[in-house]
């Protein structure tokens, strides 16, 4: 078995985190323009990246503590990538305060006049209030921020002591922080895209939006994993094996998306739930159609054919390409999700969409370099680690 120091697994990714911070920089000040223009569309643009980044940040805490609960293999060489994922969440929440000075341009319910026209919203109106979002808001950041800082600090921790008994304690952080991870961030999608169509009703819709961040998050990790296997000494430590783990994940939340996605259709559908029906005729009818027939193809069933796939999960050049495809795709099921709420007739492709989720995913890049950077890309201390090693 290969013997690694601290020093040898160091990453020096200084070109990516700069030239992520000047993209970011560069697309948010251009998309500002916007503002000045069309605020109601800036504003629109901007929540699309921010809850695709922040999900991206969301899903790897959420894989950081499921790996910490069943001490997976797969997770072991993934760890410091998640944490520093995770550890985007604190900016991440600075950037969502443009979110909050843009309420009233972005959801319906935010009007008194439009509450007090409309039944529906008027039942509504004890949850979807404006004082009461904010304050949800800064109960899941707090929540999100502390289970991050506590599983980093107690990773940190063992890479000083190597104490064994820190697994246990992060393990038991872990359990009721998944818990939270569940409800909170099922709220926070009612709160920042179900509620974009208050009349919209939806028991599946909270775990949808798990999986989706979930699909998401998988593929940016995987990619990430790819591109450091690529470099001494990584290369030796993301063996075949690993990257065999990662395509399984892919498939079981590729999986779990088209199962949920279908079930939400079916039930509606066969229920004719007429309060639910438009969610979908709006997102199925003209222009849109052949976005949520790309969705079906190139979001299921074509990854799932090439996952089922050995010599596809067990190449990594392979598997990044289906990583990659599902990545975009991400992009684009949030679009398709969002976009209707405000366009039914069919997408238009606003400039500052893309510009705006470039621009913030630069950021996310940039601070997810600078955090991998501050520690060993390993955690050799961690008594499991060895195991990762032997085992292929």
């Amino acid at each position: 078995m290969t013997s690694y120091s601290p020093e040898s697994l160091r990453l020096e990714p200084r070109g990516v985190r700069t030239k992520a911070f000047a993209v970011g920089v560069v697309c948010l000040a251009v998309t500002l323009i916007e503002f000045f223009i069309n605020p109601t569309q800036f504003f629109r643009s901007y929540l699309f990246g921010e809850v695709f980044w922040l999900g991206i940040g969301l899903s790897c805490m959420g894989l950081l503590m499921f790996q910490h609960l069943v001490s997976g293999r797969w997770g072991m060489v993934l760890r410091r990538s998640l944490e520093s994922s995770a550890r985007t969440l604190p900016w991440m929440a600075l950037f969502f305060i443009p979110v909050i000075l843009g309420m009233r341009y972005l959801y319906v319910w935010t009007h008194a006049s439009a509450v007090a026209a409309d039944p529906i919203l008027q039942q509504k109106a004890a949850y979807l209030n404006s004082p009461f979002f904010i304050i949800r808001q800064v109960i899941y950041f707090g929540l999100w921020i502390a289970l991050t800082l506590i599983l980093t600090r107690l990773s940190s921790k063992q890479d000083e002591t190597a104490d064994p008994d820190l697994v246990r304690k992060m393990r038991n952080v872990s359990g009721p922080g998944l818990v939270i991870y569940g409800f909170t961030v099922t709220f926070a999608g009612f709160d920042w895209v179900l509620s974009l169509e208050p009349h919209y009703f939806s028991t599946i819709y909270g775990m949808m939006f798990v999986i989706t961040e979930a699909v998401g998050g998988m593929s940016f990790i995987t990619l990430v994993a790819y591109f450091l296997s690529r470099r001494e000494p990584f290369s030796e430590i993301f063996r075949p094996g690993r990257f065999h783990d990662f395509g399984n994940l892919l498939f079981v939340f590729t999986m779990l998306w088209a199962y949920l996605s279908f079930s939400q259709y079916l039930i509606t559908w066969a229920g004719n739930l007429q309060n639910e029906i438009p969610w979908y005729i709006w997102r199925t009818d003209r222009q849109w159609a052949p976005i949520a027939l790309a969705l079906v193809i190139f979001h299921f069933a074509v990854p799932f054919l090439l996952l089922l796939q050995r010599f596809v999960t067990f190449r990594r050049r392979y598997l990044a390409w289906v990583a990659g495809l599902l990545f975009v795709m991400s992009t684009i099921d949030l679009f398709w999700i969002m976009v209707p709420s405000y366009e039914k007739a069919g997408p238009q492709f606003h400039w500052t969409d893309w510009v705006a989720l470039i621009g913030l995913g630069g950021i996310f890049v940039g601070i997810f370099a600078s955090q991998l950077m501050k520690r060993p890309l390993m955690p050799l201390h961690d008594p499991n680690f060895a195991g990762v090693l032997q085992h292929e």
